[in-house]
């Protein structure tokens, strides 16, 4: 029977810590497992994940190239054909259809970004669709279904 006082780990289960720098018969004394010489080998030896021991890094070898407009206009995009297959499954089931309705309703994601439809696939439904933009194709599509496309 065992009892609580006499409980100990498994064989094996407990690994005993690595003791370095404790003289020649623990077989990591002398150089510590830092090898000979060397940057490395040094106290205080700490290097940025990208340094490449004084050789040109990477990231100033590749060229640059193009450039990052910051005047840019993001959107957060919405296909036709998905509107089509939300309102084929049944989860939109109004008539007239808004960013508000799509994120409230969790058909869309990006709250903060501007919204625009994007003509891809084909529209069947009747609907009144409300957006900040519209591809050209989008709106051809919406109103050859008997919709309307609405700018806000």
């Amino acid at each position: 029977m065992d009892i609580l006082s006499n409980l100990k780990y498994a064989e094996g289960s407990r690994k005993k810590k690595k003791r370095i720098g404790r003289g020649q018969g623990s077989g990591f004394g002398g150089t510590s497992t830092k090898g000979h010489k060397g940057q490395r080998s040094r106290s205080g030896a700490k290097f940025r994940s990208w340094f490449e021991g004084g050789q040109m890094p990477l990231q100033r070898r590749i060229p640059k190239f193009g450039f990052k407009n910051i005047n840019r206009k993001e959107y957060v995009t919405i296909n036709l054909d998905d509107i089509q297959k939300y309102i084929d499954d049944g989860k939109i089931t109004v008539t007239k259809i808004d960013k508000e309705f799509l994120l409230t309703n969790k058909l869309l994601k990006g709250k903060n970004k501007p919204f625009k439809v994007l003509g891809n696939g084909e529209m069947t439904a009747k609907m009144e669709i409300s957006a900040n933009a519209f591809s050209k194709t989008a709106i051809e599509k919406i109103e050859k279904g008997g919709g309307k496309a609405v700018v806000v």
